[in-house]
């Protein structure tokens, strides 16, 4: 095995967690790879990893070493690909980190297109609304919907999603319909929060931001359960477009507070800060951008946040 296909498999079982997941997706013996990071341990004079019957995990020489071989193996493929972006079709692995309900809703018809448009592009989706380490997971991206982005985050804005505030017909003929954001107080609110405590709407009150702290019986960490909440007349929800668009189509719901409509959140493609983006990353955000953004796309550039 030489150095590069070493490092590979190293990167490869560091990310799956374990040699059997790594041997797995090689379609090999466990014991072949644990034959390999052995001589590769041999080769360096050094640990990279310490085994038990229950996990694997990476000493610190090991640590330093994955980041430096993710490093050499992504300068070593945007070599390849820069090389022949201009004479082969793009090909080889994508892994995304995607919010699970905009994931769904929004991104999977575009993801599908993709695929075909793509057919040398494989895709590895991971549905879920937590915060991803993109290094230490071996994501090439991730798709974030937010009004903060982390410092040192590296993006490329992607559109906007609208928030709204929307109640059903039914809670609005028995409690009344608010017309101010103050007001919002004094109704049951249908949170979005992974905790029980307070929780904060802002809306936007003669040109500035104002906060109301609101209350309720129900809370959850899922736009569709509110949402399924809110049709049942159990209180006032404030959700992005693309949970609560058909609830407004169909009548179920209706806006409230447009005037003081919060401001719209960015969606944004997050990217590694260790790596150049290979081809194939650079093909899929300008896809993606061209199909989120009206009127059209502009050259993909990255901005760090600050």
């Amino acid at each position: 095995m030489d150095r590069l296909e070493a490092m590979q498999l190293f990167v490869r079982v560091a990310e799956r967690g374990s040699f059997a997941a790594a041997a797995a997706q090689l379609g090999v013996a466990r014991s072949v790879v644990t034959r390999q990071i052995a001589a590769l341990e041999t080769h360096l004079g050094v640990k990279l990893m310490a085994r038990s019957t229950r996990r694997l995990t990476l000493t610190t020489t090991g640590a330093a070493y994955l980041e430096q071989c993710r490093v050499i193996l992504n300068l070593v493929e945007t070599a390849e690909t820069d090389v022949a972006e201009h004479h082969l079709t793009p090909r080889g692995l994508l892994r995304l980190g995607l919010p699970l309900v905009f994931g769904l809703k929004r991104l999977l018809p575009i993801l599908l297109e993709f695929a075909q448009r793509y057919p040398e592009i494989r895709l590895d989706m991971d549905y879920t609304d937590r915060r991803l380490n993109l290094i230490e997971e071996g994501f090439d991206l991730s798709i974030r919907i937010t009004d903060r982005l982390e410092p040192g985050d590296i993006v490329r804005k992607l559109g906007v999603c609208r928030l709204f505030t929307v109640a059903s017909p039914d809670y609005l003929a028995r409690y009344g319909r608010p017309a101010h954001p103050g007001e919002i107080k004094h109704h049951e609110c249908l949170a979005y929060t992974g905790d029980a405590g307070a929780v904060t709407w802002w809306f936007q009150v003669e040109g500035r931001l104002e906060p109301v702290a609101v209350r309720g019986r129900l809370s959850a960490n899922n736009g569709e359960a509110l949402m399924a909440a809110a049709v049942s007349g159990m209180g006032i929800a404030l959700q992005p477009d693309f949970i609560v668009e058909p609830f407004l189509a169909a009548g179920t719901v209706e806006t409230l507070l447009e005037p003081f409509a919060p401001p719209a959140l960015g969606v944004y493609a997050v990217l590694p800060s260790n790596r150049s983006l290979p081809y194939r990353v650079r093909i899929f955000i300008d896809f993606l951008a061209a199909r989120l953004q009206k009127p059209t796309t502009p050259p993909l550039t990255v901005t760090r946040s600050r």
